[in-house]
């Protein structure tokens, strides 16, 4: 095609020979679509404020409210009264365990004979007890 002008691409600047004529800008799809995105984004750049010239105000803020000594005797106060009515309302066996109940725990743990309460006593009123050591079931009285 000798008599055919050569156009060139609005994005990428080559030279392309056209489908359509005189209403094809660019050489390729790509070309278009990339174009286009590259506008909005100079577009959406050139209507934002320029900072460094602008002098933006800071709105006012309220400031935070001070601590008075009334207030803090208050929350005191309100803290421990609800202290003690949650130790006054809580049941004794779901309160936490102590380093003192684990003591005792531990103190008769350490024993020698445990009794055995399921068991009733024998003919002559003994009660059973366990022997840890010998690992069986004895008498004894109270």
């Amino acid at each position: 095609m000798p008599d055919s002008k050569y156009y060139i691409c609005e994005y990428c600047f080559t030279e392309y020979i056209p489908k359509r004529r005189r209403v094809q800008k660019f050489c390729k799809d790509s070309c278009r679509s990339s174009f286009h995105r590259f506008n909005k984004q100079q577009k959406k750049k050139d209507n934002l404020p320029n900072i460094k010239e602008e002098k933006l105000e800071v709105p006012h803020l309220p400031s935070t409210p001070k601590m008075s000594m009334a207030g803090v005797g208050n929350a005191a106060v309100g803290t421990l009264a609800a202290d003690a009515l949650k130790s006054i309302l809580t049941k004794e066996s779901n309160k936490p365990a102590t380093k003192g109940d684990i003591s005792q725990l531990l103190d008769k743990l350490n024993l020698r004979y445990h009794q055995i309460k399921n068991l009733p006593p024998n003919q002559l009123g003994e009660h059973a007890y366990f022997d840890i050591v010998t690992g069986i079931c004895v008498y004894f009285t109270k």
